[in-house]
């Protein structure tokens, strides 16, 4: 198979044709409008909300400063209870809030945060719930929030795997009192960097929006200890650019799902995650678990053997999040109290998937799978 002339990564972004992007940035140079939200700023958060069936949408330079201002906006303080198997991004914002992140198992259906384990975790200084719709599955948002009224706790949803996700025909990010999207350059629908807070009132946006503008209010009356977490002109143009595409390039995705799906299915030892019901998916990822005992090698092992034959996945997500150095010694972070996202983490590879991949190179990546586990030699010339 020496057609591979190239590695193939984990993701790659899609953009549009550039000759289309230079109306846009001449549009930007005439108007000498660079940020402060600019005409383009407002189109996309107006054709955002329509696109995903929400009510108010805040745009942002990033996902992380969105985490960040989001626990400020809800007064978060004290203890959150998240998850460990996640992007560092998600607890990393409470720190940068001084607040204490408490680290709960994931459930092993769709390594979301598992609500079951969540009222154990709760003490008097709890006063909000952290999850990830991981790989872009919808947590148990229903019984999430159960919980969450049942205790009074605030519930902030990392969402940045889940854009144009729905579930039970509606928005994903309609659950919850806030969900922060990632418009990063490996997300399924990119800005360059970029991000947003999603929001269900006028009131909750309007302080959104002064949190991300340094907290003015006007030109003379600062509300707010904000920060400089605007999306700039080039970001947002591109974004109107990119939404046109989303739908076609989503459908690309989902035939690379199915692909991966039926050619998998039947390898000793490889595992993927069953597609979620009453869900509409975006198929941001596609993780395989990998059985040592049964595969005959280790994760690890496999991964590396990718990597030489110019396959490039991740280890979404590992280490977990509470093996780090600034999260080790919280005592939540035994992890006697994380077994399945422990586990979870020491088999988990993210093989690539993006709508310019070709099918003869997704054909190569299972060839590659499969040989490994024949113990068959891969010869490839890059």
């Amino acid at each position: 198979m020496d057609y591979l002339k190239s590695p193939i990564y984990v993701s790659k972004p899609s953009l549009p044709d550039l000759q289309d992007f230079l109306p846009y940035l001449e549009q930007i140079w005439e108007s000498k409008i660079l940020t402060n939200n600019g005409s383009f700023h407002k189109q996309l958060e107006k054709e955002l909300a329509e696109y995903l069936g929400v009510p108010y949408i805040s745009l942002f330079a990033n996902g992380t400063l969105g985490l960040v201002t989001a626990l400020q906006v809800l007064g978060i303080s004290g203890e959150v209870i998240t998850t460990p198997f996640s992007f560092v991004a998600t607890s990393h914002s409470l720190l940068w809030n001084n607040i204490k992140p408490v680290f709960v198992d994931v459930e092993p259906e769709f390594c979301n945060l598992d609500p079951e384990k969540i009222e154990a975790a709760i003490t008097s200084n709890t006063t909000a719930i952290l999850p990830v719709h991981v790989y872009g599955n919808p947590c148990k948002v229903e019984r999430i929030e159960e919980i969450a009224k049942k205790h009074s706790l605030k519930v902030i949803y990392d969402a940045a795997h889940a854009f144009g996700v729905n579930y039970e025909d509606q928005s994903v990010c309609n659950y919850g009192d806030i969900s922060i999207l990632s418009f990063h350059a490996t997300k399924v629908f990119n800005t360059m960097e970029g991000g947003a807070i999603i929001c269900h009132d006028a009131n909750t946006k309007k302080q959104i929006d002064f949190l991300k503008n340094f907290g003015f209010a006007s030109e003379t009356t600062i509300m707010a200890c904000g920060i400089n977490s605007k999306m700039n002109e080039m970001q947002a143009a591109l974004g109107l650019l990119q939404l046109q595409s989303h739908s076609a390039n989503n459908e690309k995705r989902k035939a690379i799902d199915h692909f991966y799906r039926k050619n998998l299915n039947g390898i000793k030892g490889i595992s993927f995650l069953a597609q979620p019901k009453n869900t509409v998916p975006n198929h941001a990822y596609f993780p395989i678990f990998v059985d040592e005992k049964e595969y005959g090698i280790s994760r690890d092992m496999l991964y590396e053997k990718l990597k030489e034959n110019g396959i490039y996945g991740r280890r979404y997500f590992y280490p977990l999040i509470s093996e780090f150095s600034m999260y080790e010694n919280y005592e939540s972070a035994n992890s006697a109290n994380l077994l399945i996202a422990k586990e979870v983490s020491q088999m988990v590879i993210c093989l690539p998937i993006y709508p310019d991949l070709k099918l003869a190179e997704i054909d190569y990546i299972i060839h590659c799978i499969s040989g490994f586990n024949q113990e068959k030699e891969i010869n490839l010339i890059l």
